[in-house]
């Protein structure tokens, strides 16, 4: 362990022991440096380093302090540590996704309100008039999922998932250029999902939610294991390929490294 990581972890005691808890303010840096046995520099280093963790907000002229240390900003980096991930993990984050969306499903059923439940339906109702175009019709997907994911008020569970969907929202939108029916199988899922979910079945939303997670997990298995036999390399390799047959460019949404919007 360097110095700095050493300089690190004293100050994490100070927060986890509650001697600064969310909201304080830091004692002055030369005396906080003299009260850890550190030096001002390496005080400076740690705190720089806590401060792009989220765990400590520096206000000029005012000093720094201890943040609220909430799930969404502690975890809030996790989706752009995602989006650098190599190789083949689109499976992984994709069995994560299973471990944890349909419980956080099931939940929602327990506790999801009527207002909640129209935003819910707001987006299948979006997916369902996005049939045919397949960027659209994920778009609407992810904020279905979100939206259900809200409603069980489990903010670490949601800001959890939330990094790591942009990956396995890029796979779906994958299945959906490649696989003709793979937009009204989706749908169907959705339909099943909502439907436990007007019925407060917590079993039947999580039973929901698990086949729908697992019938893209068994797709993504099959089409990746075939590229990768063909050569081929697919949205979860190095290189960015997302033609598995021919296409049809639509005018561009998103980022250049995207896939392309509609399939044939």
């Amino acid at each position: 362990m360097s110095l700095t990581d050493k300089a690190i972890a004293r100050i994490r005691e100070l927060i986890q022991s509650g001697e600064l808890p969310p909201g304080a303010k830091l004692p002055p840096e030369q005396q906080l440096a003299t009260e850890l046995g550190l030096s001002r520099n390496l005080m400076r280093e740690a705190v720089r380093a806590l401060v792009v963790a989220r765990v400590l907000d520096v206000r000029r002229g005012d000093g720094t302090y201890v943040t609220s240390l909430e799930p969404a900003l502690l975890l809030e980096g996790l989706g752009s540590a995602v989006e650098l991930l190599h190789g083949d993990t689109l499976l992984e984050l994709t069995e994560v996704r299973r471990l944890f969306e349909p419980i956080a499903t099931g939940l929602a059923a327990t506790r999801i309100s009527d207002d909640d439940l129209v935003g819910v339906r707001h987006h299948l109702d979006a997916m369902r008039a996005a049939r045919d175009d397949v960027e659209l019709l994920n778009e609407h997907d992810a904020a279905f999922h979100r939206a259900v994911i809200a409603a069980a008020g489990n903010s670490t569970l949601a800001t959890l998932l939330e990094g790591i969907s942009s990956r396995t929202v890029r796979g779906r939108v994958w299945r959906g250029m490649v696989d003709d029916h793979a937009g009204d199988r989706t749908i169907a899922e959705h339909e099943a999902i909502y439907a436990a979910l007007l019925r407060r079945d917590a079993a039947l939303a999580e039973a929901a939610a698990l086949m729908h997670v697992s019938t893209t997990e068994q797709w993504l298995r099959q089409h990746l294991a075939h590229d990768e036999t063909a050569g081929r390399p697919g949205p979860a390799g190095d290189e960015t390929s997302w033609r598995s047959g021919p296409v049809r460019e639509c005018p561009d949404r998103s980022d250049p490294t995207g896939p392309p919007r509609s399939r044939t």
